[in-house]
């Protein structure tokens, strides 16, 4: 008899050769944001009534200059993806939208994150389930961004994990803090860190995945010869074994050497964390 991942392998070959990988575009009014939001979607051509995983990306304009459907379709001619619905939300105002839902920056930024928050899990979500055939729960669905995309993926997740099991950060602007910058305090007063901290442990039904490129910025606030993209990445990810997620099975870090803060960058890694995030 042949494993399991056998069949897995020969259905995504068939999947990519005999039907390929469809990309619409749609526009949905969104009553919270109170402007149009574009999608970008990708669906395999499979059957419609075959159940599909489902990620969601933040900053969808980016997908694009990612060669993303190119990327799509090896991972399926390899074997490497289960049939998955990966939907691109287009970004409006992203400094107020992109933020942490639960509290604003020191400069006022994020004031549309609770909207934003809202538009994916009140709208979107429905949208979506309406028009594809979609697994329900969260163990199948995840979303990911970039930058303060990123940042809004991973606070989007930790508040909803009844929608979302897994997020994808992506050079993720995890330095965003509550306070200006005290250079007596160079590390304090960072939104994500804060909360993190004060969770309790084993309370935490999340799967994480962080990339961070050596190139993404050159500051380094602290001082530790480490620059801040991954400073911050690894404080968080070092709270959050705290609290009693592992690395391999809770969480996933990749550092990109040479990577910049661009999404060509991105797009070389976003294979590894659809991989990592679509397989138990």
């Amino acid at each position: 008899m042949k494993p399991l991942s056998f069949f897995r392998q020969l259905a995504g070959s068939l999947l990519s050769r005999r039907r390929g990988l469809l990309r619409r575009t749609y526009t949905l009014h969104s009553t919270h944001l109170g402007r149009e939001v574009r999608l970008d979607v990708y669906r395999p051509s499979v059957p419609p009534w075959r159940l599909l995983s489902l990620v969601i990306f933040n900053d969808g304009q980016d997908l694009e200059k990612m060669n993303l459907k190119k990327r799509l379709s090896k991972l399926y001619r390899k074997g490497n993806l289960p049939a998955t619905l990966v939907v691109g939300v287009h970004a409006g105002d992203r400094m107020q939208e992109y933020g942490t839902a639960g509290r604003r920056d020191h400069a006022g930024n994020g004031a549309a994150a609770p909207a934003y928050e809202k538009f994916i899990t009140l709208e979107l979500i429905p949208w979506l389930e309406d028009h594809y055939n979609l697994y329900h729960g969260p163990e199948r669905r995840s979303i990911a961004g970039f930058s303060l995309g990123g940042l809004n993926a991973f606070d989007l997740a930790w508040r909803n994990p009844q929608h979302f099991r897994t997020a994808g950060v992506f050079s993720g602007s995890l330095w965003y803090r509550h306070k200006a910058f005290n250079p007596k305090l160079p590390d304090a007063h960072r939104i994500v860190h804060d909360y993190v901290a004060k969770r309790k442990k084993k309370t935490i039904s999340n799967r994480f995945w962080f990339m961070a490129g050596t190139a993404d910025e050159t500051e380094d606030r602290n001082q530790n010869g480490v620059i801040d993209s991954i400073d911050d990445t690894l404080q968080l990810m070092a709270l959050l074994r705290e609290k009693g997620l592992e690395v391999g099975r809770d969480m996933a870090y990749v550092e990109v050497e040479g990577g910049r803060h661009e999404p060509e960058t991105w797009g070389e890694v976003v294979g590894d964390f659809l991989s990592w995030a679509l397989h138990r």
